[in-house]
């Protein structure tokens, strides 16, 4: 009796060294600010993509903490109602250097992305396609080499396919555009509907696109706009492109308004602002911080001057894409400090830091 009591406190000793070690491993590390490549050279020989960077990517779209040995990653997917929007999926972890080419990989159809895809969601790239390489060029491009089977997509999907494969790699700081071959042969068009590509594809040429019949294209300028959506439990943003009438030459103004109209009945997103909500005086720009005024309908509880996170992160994703604009300080007539719906205080301007990470290969 005494040695089987012996032989199970040694077990129990050496459970709690092994599971310690274990939680000790799941502990993230800070990104820090890295300098772009100098020299084009392959993305699977890039060594510059810090370690750091492997445990970020998680935000308000990924339920729950990684596993360990696993990383969060935003893929871009198909919706349920056909829209191409972001996931943040937990992939598995692997050198930094090839976390572009991994990130690619998971939007085959069929491929390892399979048992990650949340309710509602569909992988992009047809079934079969492989990652011949990845080469990042000096000035920011990304050349992309498939294969054959990446033909193999239905017409109608072929803006859905560029558009996942650039937002996906354009998440990636170093990378500003992609260009593609299939097989090494470089493309001028995409090969089912000639969707031109010769100069690169990036995210100016925008997403989801939505065309309104009230605005004139030629004197309207277009724009990437973020609305909330949800399947299910699943709560996640919708970027839209669509063209507005710039007033005035007030840039932000009109974008502001543009999002207090809402995306009209093209596009299955919600409409998060309250009819009344208004600007009361125009957008100020200063050090990349854009300073916006709004009305007190403007909040989600007044009495406790809360805005909604709903908000929050519609104005801030959507302003942030515009390179000028680094961070967004909102503030409420007669109101002198906002809450975020967790009752914590806005004391800075917000970046799109807050909402999703960036990395740089």
């Amino acid at each position: 009796m005494q040695k089987r009591s012996t032989l199970l406190l040694i077990i129990t000793v050496c459970l709690s060294i092994i599971l310690t070690g274990c939680f000790q491993g799941e502990q993230s590390i800070d990104n820090e600010e890295m300098d772009p490549p100098k020299d084009a050279e392959a993305v699977n020989d890039l060594d510059n993509v810090s370690d750091e960077s492997e445990s970020e990517g998680v935000d308000e779209e990924s339920d729950g903490e990684a596993a360990p040995g696993t990383v969060g990653r935003q893929l871009y997917l198909i919706d349920s109602d056909g829209m191409v929007a972001s996931q943040t999926l937990q992939l598995p972890q692997i050198e930094s250097k090839e976390v572009a080419t991994q990130a690619l990989q998971h939007l085959v159809k069929g491929g390892p992305v399979t048992s990650l895809l949340p309710n509602g969601f569909q992988a992009v790239l047809p079934a079969g396609t492989q990652v011949n390489s990845l080469s990042l060029e000096e000035n920011g491009t990304l050349i992309v080499d498939v294969s054959e089977e990446f033909k193999n997509y239905e017409e109608q999907n072929e803006l859905k396919v560029l558009q996942a494969m650039t937002y996906t790699l354009t998440q990636f700081e170093s990378v500003d555009n992609i260009k593609l071959r299939i097989n090494g042969e470089a493309q001028t068009e995409m090969p089912v509907s000639g969707t031109p590509i010769g100069e690169g594809y990036s995210r100016v040429n925008g997403i989801n696109l939505i065309h309104s019949d009230s605005v004139d294209l030629m004197a309207s300028k277009p724009v990437t706009l973020y609305y909330p959506s949800a399947h299910d439990e699943n709560q996640y943003f919708v970027p839209v492109t669509q063209y507005i009438n710039v007033e005035n030459q007030d840039l932000y103004g009109s974008v502001i308004e543009a999002l207090l109209e809402g995306p009209g009945v093209q596009a299955n997103v919600q409409h998060v602002f309250n009819n009344q909500t208004e600007l009361t005086s125009n957008p100020s720009l200063r050090d990349g911080v854009l300073e916006l005024v709004f009305s007190e309908e403007v909040l989600q509880d007044g009495e406790k001057a809360v805005i909604s996170d709903e908000v929050m992160e519609t104005l801030v994703r959507t302003l942030t894409e515009d390179p000028s604009v680094e961070a967004v300080q909102v503030k409420v007539e007669n109101v002198e400090t906002l809450f975020n719906e967790n009752g914590e205080p806005y004391t800075t301007p917000v970046t799109t830091q807050t909402f999703s990470k960036t990395e740089k290969l």
